[in-house]
């Protein structure tokens, strides 16, 4: 057989016998001699060179100085068995090889050498793990070191000046809207919800902090980074403490300041004082609508599209809305937030607590008066939306927009109490319900307390009335109507600025 798949050099080219050796047991037969590729025969066997270090096993053995394999191992590899003996766990690790030697070159190394490199690291970590168990006992015998506050340091004098006894009144008030007497009450009230405890890497914001940083922001609803400048901290932290006080409100002081009136003393002393503002008997309290203006949502924009707005300002509006029933003095008993700005008034009704506490039976015997918004139903007053009305309806229209005043006014107190109110939130929309309830919450507040609204806040309120497809839902709401707008006329409650 030939070998023919490449071209063998010759010895002469290569006079080291190392290449050549690996073809020494092969049986290789003689080719043509007028071939140019060089060949390997048998008949001219190479000649290999004996190595000074290779030793005859097989005269070894026919002498009997070898006659086990662990003695021709031994001999093989130059393992000293004796050695082993003596010091059977030797400590590999503290072997270092010679300078003319290779880590690499494993055919002059003992046979334990393989296994024992394996084993190294694991000495080494046994090493390292006594000097970390020492250093960990040197660090228990040493007193604890005091950890750095990882805070920023920021300014803090604003916050300090508004806090300070010394603050003036008026300019308390200016900015947070409220006196410092009402601001003090709320900050009792949340202190047990709101309170923080100092940690290890910083310390807690003081309670009187946390609430005024949430009552500055919807006061002025100046961005977040107003805000951090304003009291010393991060804008991430002043999002964070605006979310958490709004829903402190909300839970704690919400179920305390906004409340249906379920007694009836104070329910009939609402309607008393509703009959003696516009003459109307069994007014139990004024709803309106409101709008407030939000950035685009990334879900579910056409919901949110306020097209009365738009066309009205000529801007591309989107809007969440806020319903509320008010009883004489302004304040709130009943509050729906959150719904679409495209919703009419008469759906946000339907969503309502209100309209299932009505069909619950609750509100018998009493009147909601609303604008013409709303549909005329056993327990909803609504003007008449007809033309050509007679001097009756005329009369009854004026008293339904003397009550509707007063619900009007208190929106417009609350927006321009809480100036967020006015501008397109940065908060989520997931997250504004809470925050417009805390609106509705501190605005019942300032108003129990008699807080007066500062003139220069003052501003026309306008929200687009749509008149809604069904505007009569009850024949006996019809009768009643006509019945009250008699009794108007004729009992001399009526106004006559049409006539």
């Amino acid at each position: 057989m030939e070998i023919s798949s490449f071209l063998f050099p010759t010895q002469e080219d290569y006079p080291s016998p190392n290449f050549f050796s690996f073809f020494q047991d092969f049986d290789l037969p003689a080719s043509d001699t007028t071939s140019t590729t060089p060949t390997v025969t048998a008949s001219e066997p190479l000649t290999k060179k004996r190595r000074t270090d290779d030793f005859d096993f097989d005269q070894v053995i026919e002498e009997g100085s070898l006659k086990t394999v662990e003695d021709i191992l031994s001999k093989f590899l130059g393992f000293d068995n004796e050695q082993e003996k003596i010091n059977p766990k030797m400590d590999w690790s503290s072997q270092q090889p010679l300078a003319n030697e290779s880590v690499f070159d494993f055919s002059n190394q003992q046979p334990g050498l393989m296994m024992n490199e394996k084993a190294k690291p694991m000495a080494v970590n046994n090493k390292r793990s006594r000097q970390n168990s020492v250093s960990t006992s040197e660090e228990d015998s040493q007193p604890p070191q005091q950890r750095r506050l990882w805070v920023k340091d920021r300014s803090k004098a604003w916050w300090d000046q508004c806090n300070s006894p010394d603050f003036p009144e008026e300019e308390f008030k200016k900015a947070f809207r409220m006196s410092r007497a009402t601001f003090d009450m709320i900050c009792e009230e949340l202190e047990s919800v709101v309170t923080k405890k100092d940690t290890m890497l910083r310390q807690a914001i003081p309670v009187r902090q946390r609430v005024a940083v949430c009552i500055w922001r919807l006061a002025t609803g100046e961005p977040l980074r107003e805000v951090s400048k304003r009291f010393g901290l991060g804008i991430s932290t002043c999002h964070k403490l605006v979310l958490e006080v709004c829903t402190a409100i909300k839970g704690i002081l919400m179920p305390k300041f906004v409340q249906w009136p379920s007694d009836d003393n104070k329910m009939n002393e609402i309607k008393h004082e509703f009959q003696m503002l516009s003459g109307m008997p069994n007014v139990c309290g004024s709803i309106y609508t409101t709008h407030v203006p939000i950035i685009a949502p990334k879900v579910s924009v056409a919901a949110y599209f306020n097209k009365r707005h738009t066309e009205r300002n000529q801007k591309t509006s989107y809007s969440v809305t806020v319903q509320g029933v008010v009883d004489p003095k302004g304040t709130f008993t009943d509050v729906c937030i959150g719904w679409p700005g495209s919703m009419s008034d008469d759906k946000v009704l339907e969503k309502s607590a209100l309209y299932q506490r009505a069909n619950r039976g609750q509100l018998k015997d009493t009147w909601v008066v609303g604008n013409s918004g709303y549909p005329l139903i056993d327990w909803l007053l609504a003007p008449y939306t007809r033309q050509n009305l007679t001097w009756t309806q005329h009369a009854f229209n004026e008293k339904v927009g003397e009550i509707q005043k007063v619900a009007k006014e208190a929106f417009m107190r609350m927006k321009a109490r809480w100036s967020c109110l006015r501008k397109r939130t940065e908060v989520k929309l997931q997250d504004l319900p809470v925050v417009l309830g805390a609106c509705c919450v501190l605005h019942n507040i300032c108003e129990m307390r008699g807080e007066q609204l500062n003139p220069e806040l003052r501003f026309d309120l306008i929200d687009d009335e749509m008149v809604p497809e069904t505007i009569v839902r009850s024949m006996n709401a019809v009768q009643a109507r006509d019945q009250i707008a008699h009794k108007l006329l004729h009992h001399n409650h009526a106004a006559t600025n049409f006539l």
